[in-house]
């Protein structure tokens, strides 16, 4: 029998837990972040030189008895932030309720904490790979004809692109092995895993299938799948070390009632991605598409 919605099973739903619920295993991006609650608008942190502190007129090592110690100095940016809003809501109708409530109310749940996850991991995701535009230094660019779909099998290289970006990372003093994921879109997750190279050789990736995007470990690094990575580009990061989500205001979500007229589900996020150590990212890039 259908259930209507003064009875107790609708009446007992959580919305709020039932939201964060399908979000904590929706997010992707967000759990290469360093979570850190907030209480200002603006954020302000300062990115740090990656490079190893040296003096080149007077070399750490060798320093004579009774000699004054060679100076070095650490340096830092300045960046500042604002938070952003992430919200959306749907309204179901008095009718809907009465008649298919457990269904839509679910669908819904799910449609809208999809909506709230799926835009805080896109802004994680532009945050992360500013480079882009001239941010970081790290990205391995594959040469037009080596794409990971070329027309040429024998071209295609991806086991040595990632390599390349892991090598980046480790001349810039960070640590890909610990803790490290890989980015990927669905198209070069399916080039990757369909490459001769991995399907013939076991050790290169194994499969451990889990929620939040994580698909298996290749080359060392957790496998991660999202539309938000954009095409053509893919990305080696350290985790909990590149990047930070502030946050202002954690995942929300509300009802409100219009007697007579129906539901409104209302959900909502304010934070912002900070980019902290630029270096512990590398992009692969396929810039010839």
């Amino acid at each position: 029998m259908a259930d209507t919605a003064g009875m107790q099973d609708i009446r007992g739903l959580n919305i709020d837990k039932t939201v964060k619920g399908f979000a904590d295993s929706m997010f992707v991006f967000k759990q290469l972040c360093s979570v850190e609650s907030s209480s200002s608008w603006q954020e302000r942190f300062f990115r740090e030189d990656s490079a190893v502190l040296t003096n080149a007129g007077n070399p750490i090592e060798g320093v004579p008895r009774l000699s004054v110690f060679p100076h070095v100095e650490a340096s830092w940016t300045q960046v500042d932030a604002y938070h952003k809003k992430h919200g959306a809501e749907e309204r179901i109708s008095h009718e809907d309720v009465l008649s298919n409530s457990i269904n839509t109310i679910a669908r819904v749940l799910f449609k809208v904490a999809q909506a709230v996850t799926s835009s805080v991991d896109a802004e994680i995701w532009d945050v992360i790979t500013a480079n882009r535009d001239g941010t970081t230094t790290n990205n391995v660019t594959i040469a037009a004809g080596n794409e990971w779909d070329s027309n040429t099998e024998a071209n295609r290289d991806p086991i040595q692109d990632i390599l390349n970006a892991k090598k980046l990372i480790y001349e810039d003093n960070y640590n890909p092995d610990s803790n490290g994921y890989l980015c990927l879109n669905p198209k070069d997750y399916a080039n990757l895993l369909g490459n001769a190279n991995i399907r013939n050789a076991g050790q290169f990736y194994t499969s451990d299938v889990t929620r939040n995007g994580k698909v298996g470990f290749l080359l060392g690094l957790q496998v991660l799948v999202s539309n938000n990575v954009t095409a053509d580009y893919a990305a080696v990061v350290v985790g909990k070390l590149a990047a930070t989500w502030k946050q202002l205001d954690a995942l929300q979500t509300k009802t409100i009632e219009d007697a007579g007229i129906g539901v409104t589900i209302r959900s909502w996020e304010i934070g912002v991605a900070q980019l902290v150590n630029p270096n512990a990212v590398c992009l692969i890039t396929n810039t010839a598409k």
